[in-house]
């Protein structure tokens, strides 16, 4: 029989105790019939003061996220959806690829992962080469991301790490710094931008951003939710989040 509410899908999501906005940003794309069920990867709200310390708390994240998924089996979820991105990217395409087969291999179902969302996206958008992006990281973790898009086929032209202080801090960056960010990385060479760190809330921004700038500007917890949905087979489009959602 199927779940009273997610009957057309029951997700599991993980993410850091710390993070406070992938989980209501998943609840605003979610359809009828969906359900996102949060699987928190507890953790201490780490200061992040330099390259060093960053790392060493995103892989605190990573040594944490199998208990997270244990925790989130015991509802019996369809299908997992990644609410962290920063370790995702790391090791570029083969490193995310093993990260990704070790989690469905302890889980036994299917993820969707920040990093191959945001490639998916970039796909379903157009066909373009040279990208910019925004993060709260620090550099050593946007390096990261760059060799990750390189490995795929996509140019940075620009980036800005945003350094925030913690993990908390990260859900208390605001418009306008995401605003001045996007300004500083955009220009007429670059064909889309993107934002990676799920604990920045994005979703709406990016899409008034897009509308602005002619261009893709694609929010990492659009692209992973959108991700999940479309692996999972659910086609439903919806207004206010910007192409991906719209159209794809």
């Amino acid at each position: 029989m199927p779940d009273a509410l997610g009957y057309r899908a029951k997700f599991g999501v993980l993410g850091p105790s710390t993070n406070t906005i992938v989980q209501p940003d998943f609840d605003d794309m979610r359809p009828v019939g969906v359900t996102n069920h949060y699987s928190r990867i507890i953790i201490q709200n780490a200061q992040a003061i330099s390259d060093e310390s960053f790392m060493q708390g995103t892989l605190e994240i990573d040594r944490c996220t199998v208990d997270a998924v244990k925790g989130v089996l015991t509802c019996a979820p369809d299908y997992l959806v990644m609410g962290m991105s920063a370790v995702t990217f790391y090791g570029g395409a083969e490193g995310a690829a093993k990260w990704k087969q070790n989690i469905e291999e302890v889980s036994g179902l299917r993820i969707s992962t920040g990093s191959e969302s945001v490639v998916a996206a970039l796909k379903a958008l157009g066909n373009f080469k040279k990208v910019s992006f925004l993060s709260p990281y620090f550099p050593v973790a946007n390096t990261e991301v760059k060799n990750f898009l390189s490995d795929h086929g996509y140019e940075t032209v620009r980036d800005v790490p945003l350094r925030r202080p913690s993990w908390t801090a990260i859900a208390e960056t605001t418009p306008t710094m995401v605003r001045e960010a996007v300004a500083e990385i955009d220009g007429d060479e670059v064909e889309a931008i993107i934002q990676v760190g799920t604990n920045l809330s994005m979703v709406k921004q990016a899409a008034q951003l897009e509308l602005e700038l002619g261009k893709p500007v694609i929010a990492i917890n659009t692209a992973t939710y959108w991700h999940a949905l479309r692996a999972y087979g659910i086609p439903d489009r919806m207004s206010g989040f910007g192409r991906l959602l719209e159209e794809h």
